[in-house]
């Protein structure tokens, strides 16, 4: 039988068929759907984590205890998970352990275009690449035998286009495999004398696997008329043949360790060997340490995505005729009537600087509203707010708020807030409760109260959180209601100590079914322009300068409402 599944789907059925007892993530695009398809799956357990490391750890003690584990995440992730992951390359497996990781190059949704080969090579962690979503399964199934069989875990990279197409895949059946477990101090507890012994481990696995690699199918060699050899890897491999038919080509499937002896071979039989890649020259650059002639980034550059137009116009130099189309810019915003519309009118009208996080509401970073001013990582907001007073001082602070998310507090930000209390801080934290992780597609988190397979759990008390943290000055507030907005800001950040105000309202897009019959109606519109300050997309402009509001995009929060100078905003009649 065959389906038709998305990269990250076919991960997650690579998982299931291979055995996999525990599947742990956090959310993040590209790799989000990896982890909800495998909680699809029965007689499995598979779990939203707080954050990567977390889930690292999760699946690193299913491997110790002997049930196979896949962990997920995005590359920015994967700087949270690196501590507990390095250490493991040291301990080595039990059962098998794979991580999947997708990097997104060309920023679609991500803050920097991080390149994941590169962890692979400084964890000594074997990475495989698949291109497309057949390959995606049969390698995470592959990396599970790679895995047990040198004593290591492995990645499965993954990138954008890979993660987020679909093409047919073979489904089998899952295999039942369990190891027992053994307590093994001297392999599990990295003390530093132990550790020491696994190094040296380490280094007799990877020169095996090294001479190994060679011999795998997975690195395969295509026959072409054309004495140039094109070296490529993932979907790169995909826009090549489609660009360069006669070409013949070196198609990786481990990308850590190369296959060295067998691209020297390669080389050996091309008159000159081109490396396309996406990101940082990793590929060339191994080949030229090893003594093998290759160039690369002097084509294609370090930066962005490459296409089967790009890899033309660089190697055959045929350029691409552009289609003109007068089509407007759209930027991404909030929805109609998002909770954090409001918070951030505010925050503009009062001058504020916004120390930001990452999440939907990151988009109040755009026209009209301008109200953030940085986004680091995830969770930095209240770090870097606590450093901001630290440097300018107590006046600063009183001008100063940190921004961040729900979802985000609880993967990053918990720390942070103690960490300002133990310090005797003076900065003000505004959680933005919406009750869900938005930006990546609604999926809970602990302070929903349920699990990824929607199971009711004890819902987090982020009041009482921050109360236990040492925080005493905590308010809860209605994002809607911009006048209470207004008078606890002002209130928290004229207070000393650490403020914590939790903006708690369910994420409007969260029932779709319950959309408000509220929609307002405007009379008489002096064309003051106040309502489009909010940059909702359901108010708009007419060509007199008068504005109306779209019922059919409209959510009813009466945001608008509270805005208008002049009273010409009202709920229409019969408005519940």
């Amino acid at each position: 039988m065959k389906k038709l599944l998305l990269g990250d789907h076919a991960v997650a059925q690579g998982a299931f068929e291979a055995g996999v007892k525990v599947a742990a993530a956090y959310p993040g695009t590209p790799s989000t759907e990896i982890t909800e398809y495998f909680s699809t799956f029965d007689n499995v357990y598979c779990e939203w984590s707080v954050n990567e490391k977390v889930a690292m750890e999760v699946g690193i003690g299913a491997s110790m205890a002997g049930g196979r584990a896949l962990v997920s995440m995005k590359h920015v992730g994967l700087n949270v998970a690196a501590d507990p992951l390095f250490t493991y390359a040291y301990t080595g497996v039990n059962a098998g352990l794979v991580i999947a990781v997708a990097d997104d190059p060309g920023m679609y949704s991500s803050q920097n275009e991080q390149d994941s080969r590169f962890y692979a090579l400084s964890a000594h962690v074997p990475m495989l690449e698949p291109s497309d979503s057949q390959e995606a399964k049969d390698f995470t199934k592959l990396a599970f035998e790679i895995s047990e069989k040198y004593d290591t875990p492995v990645f499965i990279r993954l990138t954008t286009r890979v993660a987020h197409s679909r093409s047919f895949v073979e489904i089998s059946e899952r295999k039942e495999i369990e190891f027992d477990y053994k307590q093994n101090i001297s392999k599990y507890v990295m003390v530093p004398g132990n550790a020491r012994g696994r190094h040296v481990k380490v280094e007799e696995r990877e020169k095996l696997l090294a001479e190994d690699v060679n011999s795998f199918d997975i690195n395969i060699i295509e026959s072409g008329k054309n004495k140039t050899g094109i070296v490529c890897a993932g979907t790169v491999y995909q826009y090549v043949k489609e660009a360069l038919p006669d070409y013949p080509v070196f198609k990786l499937g481990f990308v850590y360790p190369l296959p060295i002896e067998k691209l020297r071979k390669f080389a050996s039989n091309c008159d000159d060997l081109i490396v396309i890649e996406e990101l940082e020259p990793y590929i060339e650059n191994t080949l030229k340490i090893n003594g093998i002639k290759a160039r690369g980034k002097e084509l294609t550059g370090l930066q962005g995505e490459l296409s089967i137009e790009k890899i033309k116009e660089i190697i055959l130099g045929q350029k691409s005729v552009p289609v003109k189309e007068n089509l407007p810019v759209r930027p991404p915003v909030m929805c109609a009537g998002c909770t954090h519309r409001g918070v951030y009118y505010v925050i503009k009208k009062l001058n504020l600087n916004a120390t930001g996080d990452i999440g939907c509401y990151s988009l109040g970073c755009n026209e009209p509203l301008n109200a953030m001013h940085s986004l680091i990582c995830m969770g930095a907001a209240i770090g870097n707010t606590l450093g901001m007073e630290k440097a300018k001082g107590r006046d600063f602070s009183s001008k100063n708020i940190a921004v961040i998310g729900d979802s985000t507090f609880v993967h990053g930000g918990i720390t942070g807030l103690i960490d300002a209390v133990y310090n005797r801080s003076n900065i003000t934290v505004l959680i933005l409760d919406n009750s869900t992780t938005g930006m990546t597609g609604h999926q809970p988190h602990p302070g929903t109260g349920r699990t990824i397979k929607n199971e009711q759990t004890h819902a987090l008390d982020f009041e009482a959180l921050s109360r236990a943290c040492g925080v005493h000055n905590v308010s809860t507030l209605d994002p809607y209601d911009l006048d209470e907005v207004e008078n606890t800001i002002k209130e928290h950040l004229a207070k000393d100590g650490v403020s914590v105000i939790i903006a708690k309202r369910p994420c409007v897009l969260l029932d779709k079914s319950a959309k408000s019959k509220n929609c307002p109606q405007i009379n008489d519109c002096r064309k003051c322009g106040m309502c489009l300050k909010l940059g909702c997309p359901a108010i708009r402009k007419n060509k007199d300068s008068t504005v109306k509001i779209d019922s059919a995009l409209c959510n009813g929060c009466m945001v608008c409402e509270q805005v208008c100078k002049f009273s010409c905003i009202k709920k229409s009649e019969g408005a519940k």
